[in-house]
């Protein structure tokens, strides 16, 4: 009896395994526990912190969007002496711009509560690892679009191991499968922000810190990136009203809260709106309208927050940030260098990936190649990582090595570009 049982259960079981519901549900829970095991077996320690600094080294495009053919040279090696704590950042002025209409201030209600968009528990729980686009999914069907966050997730994150999305990603999700729809990004966001585009009626969409409740690992942190779409604001209460693809629909979160939670992510906030709307969020934003005004304004808040707050990893972390939008990485490489000392969670490197590029850009190729080691140890899944590890082998010679790293890249993310352009760049010098 048992001999039939059996086959007949294994059976069932594959069949099972095949409806996608079950298929998700099971998955997550088999990658969860194979990571347990695995950082059980292999512990990581914290994030490894900087001991010195070296000169920059030359210029070199990394990114299809800073292609030039020029040829690498030697990277210098005289050491500096350790980073002081305390960096003082020269801001580059603005360049003169064209003015930017500005909307006489009004009184804003005290409470605006947009209409939420449809949530339906079974569909629009985020699937593993997929906050983004599933937020995005609600987003999207505030303004009628009908699919969910399976759709997205096919088109910028197609290997479900993938643990992140980068918000530009999501806004190349509309701008070209949404294209009836317009989408922008801004950093540097506030709470007044966020009410002004609310009662406008424009949900806004944000990356934030979330605090897991699945331990990952024997000493997992519990630290990870989040996105919230928002929906409304209640100021006799001090709070906003979120969907929330973790937690569900109409979660209430307080104002200082958000702001503590928002500013791992350097105040980073996604704007999806009708064309028509298109004057209204100009108005909004203002200057920031303009995306490097935008930086500038960010950049001048960040330094500003690294006096206030010199011992928050997160103000350092955004600083360092900022000046890499500017290419400012001999700036830069001081800034992440403090947060490193100071401490910052272990998921970090999934998200963001200003070190790498800034270390890579200074010449500090075994940091580089410490925080990417790490990364991938912590998120084996991350085409980013692959991407700036790839570039570490190349400068340390070793071609070989770091095709692999960007053809394994690849594997995850076959259209990302700027590991074509590392791959073809590798084949070429």
């Amino acid at each position: 009896m048992i001999l039939i049982t059996i086959p007949i259960l294994m059976v069932i079981g594959i069949f099972l395994v095949q409806i996608p519901f079950i298929n998700r549900a099971l998955s997550w829970r088999l990658i969860l526990a194979e990571t347990y095991v695995r950082m059980a077996l292999n512990p990581v320690d914290a994030l490894p912190t900087p001991d010195l600094i070296t000169q920059p080294a030359p210029a070199v495009a990394t990114s299809h969007s800073e292609a030039d053919d020029s040829a690498l040279t030697a990277i210098p090696t005289t050491m500096a002496p350790p980073i002081s704590p305390a960096l003082n950042v020269a801001v580059t002025p603005s360049p003169a711009l064209s003015p930017t209409p500005t909307m006489v201030p009004t009184p804003l209600p005290p409470v605006n509560l947009l209409p939420p968009p449809p949530f339906d528990i079974a569909r629009d729980i985020e699937d593993w690892n997929n906050c983004g686009p599933a937020t995005m999914a609600l987003y999207l069907r505030y303004y009628g679009w009908v699919g969910d966050q399976y759709d997205i997730a096919k088109v910028i994150k197609p290997t479900r191991e993938d643990a992140n999305v980068n918000v530009d990603e999501l806004a190349y999700y509309v701008r070209t499968q949404a294209g009836w729809l317009n989408a922008e990004f801004r950093v540097n966001g506030d709470t007044d922000t966020l009410r002004k585009f609310l009662s406008a009626g424009i949900p806004v969409m944000i990356e934030e810190t979330f605090t897991t409740d699945r331990k990952y690992w024997p000493n997992d942190d519990l630290w990870a990136g989040h996105y919230l779409l928002l929906t409304g604001y209640d100021d006799r209460v001090q709070q906003f009203t979120v969907q929330d693809v973790e937690l569900g629909p109409n979660q209430k979160i307080d104002y200082a809260a958000l702001r503590d939670h928002w500013e791992s992510f350097n105040h980073v906030y996604l704007l999806v709106f009708k064309p028509e709307q298109s004057g209204t969020v100009k108005l909004l934003l203002g200057d920031d309208w303009d995306a490097t005004v935008n930086r500038q304004n960010a950049l001048k808040a960040s330094q500003m927050d690294t006096q206030d707050n010199p011992k928050s990893a997160f103000a350092w972390f955004n600083l360092g940030t900022n000046l890499v939008y500017f290419d400012r990485y001999t700036e830069a490489a001081p800034a992440y260098d403090t947060a490193r000392s100071i401490g910052i969670p272990a998921r970090m490197l999934r998200y963001q990936f200003g070190p790498f590029i800034t270390y890579f850009h200074v010449g500090r190729i075994d940091d580089l190649m410490a925080l990417t080691k790490y990364a991938l140890s912590i998120t084996r899944v991350s085409e980013e990582a692959m991407l700036w590890r790839a570039w570490g082998f190349y400068r340390q010679g070793d071609k070989s090595a770091g095709i692999s790293q960007l053809n394994a890249a690849l594997q995850i993310r076959p259209t990302y570009a700027d590991a074509l352009y590392a791959l073809d760049y590798m084949n070429k010098n």
